[in-house]
């Protein structure tokens, strides 16, 4: 696969930025309603909503051609992917903290190197390699909350430990997009992906979905899914997907590291307490290693 332009390169940055901003609202949001109903439930009435309303953009605004349809098989294997991920992260927002969960999402980035390098043959240079070591290093120092005693003990709770096997199959997806797309346009692309990922979340999710009292769900629900549904879903999805079709796999998922960054300040607008200046040199690192994958990124051509 021929590299990206320098302009195209730079769209996908920008995209990433946005991509970030978003799923950061993910985690502070998030945790607020994912006691009240069943992950998979939560995650098919995203997903279903999410398919409307990014059904409608792809059919108003981007011709749907024939070629599109073909090898459907595609858009299950991302959806399955997809539906992995959103389930497992809500089932680790019962009990995991917003940042700490956000700091092992900003472990996708090299594991999506490994799968970049797998599926695509995709290669890292030295200072890509250092930057995911760095980033690595900032998220388990965040999870650990720097103590390396409980490195050594390994202390993680089960919410961590749930969403970073969610986040595999994140890592997994980015290079999977690449691969799997065949120049279909992102709205397209996205919203196969969606119905798929829908159709795996409905019967994934059908008991839990028959057993939930939806009409007895509080207004905060409803506008934190208006929030998951339309920014951290559709939009987001479509970002990344962009993203995905114009950088390397593990520059696309570095992005990641920005969201401990983004869910602080949420957290903190929402009225919760600064985190302890231990954790925040974590979160230094990982803004380093963005950094770090920015330098080694196409410069834009003078003039």
């Amino acid at each position: 696969m021929t590299p990206a332009s320098p302009g195209a390169a730079w769209a996908g940055h920008a995209a990433m930025l946005a991509f970030s901003a978003l799923v950061a609202g993910s985690f502070s949001l998030g945790v607020l309603v994912a006691p009240m109903v069943d992950p998979a439930a939560l995650s098919a009435l995203r997903f279903a909503l999410a398919t409307t309303v990014i059904g409608a953009a792809a059919f108003t605004t981007t011709p749907v051609r024939r070629s599109a349809l073909s090898s459907p098989w595609r858009y299950l294997v991302l959806g399955l992917l997809l539906a992995i991920y959103f389930v497992l992260m809500f089932e680790g927002l019962k009990t995991a903290d917003p940042v700490s969960a956000s700091a092992v999402m900003t472990l996708t980035p090299a594991m999506a190197a490994g799968f970049g390098w797998i599926i695509l043959r995709q290669r890292l240079t030295r200072r890509i390699a250092v930057a995911l070591s760095i980033g690595a290093l900032g998220a388990l120092w965040v999870i650990f909350r720097g103590s390396l005693g409980a490195a050594l003990r390994f202390e993680v709770t089960a919410g961590e430990a749930i969403y970073f096997l969610g986040c595999i199959a994140h890592a997994a997806y980015t290079p999977m997009v690449r691969r799997l797309n065949r120049g279909e346009p992102a709205l397209v692309f996205t919203f196969g992906t969606l119905l798929a990922g829908s159709a795996v979340l409905f019967l994934w999710g059908l008991p839990a979905i028959r057993q939930t009292d939806w009409s007895a769900l509080p207004i905060l629900f409803w506008a934190v899914i208006g929030y998951l549904v339309v920014c951290a879903t559709a939009i987001s999805f479509v970002l990344l997907q962009f993203a995905s079709l114009r950088l390397p796999a593990s520059k696309v998922m570095a992005y990641t590291y920005l969201v401990p960054s983004w869910v602080i300040l949420l957290q903190m607008a929402l009225g919760a307490a600064h985190p302890p200046t231990i954790v925040l040199v974590g979160v230094g690192l990982t803004a380093l290693a963005l950094v770090l994958l920015l330098e080694n990124g196409p410069k834009p051509s003078a003039g």
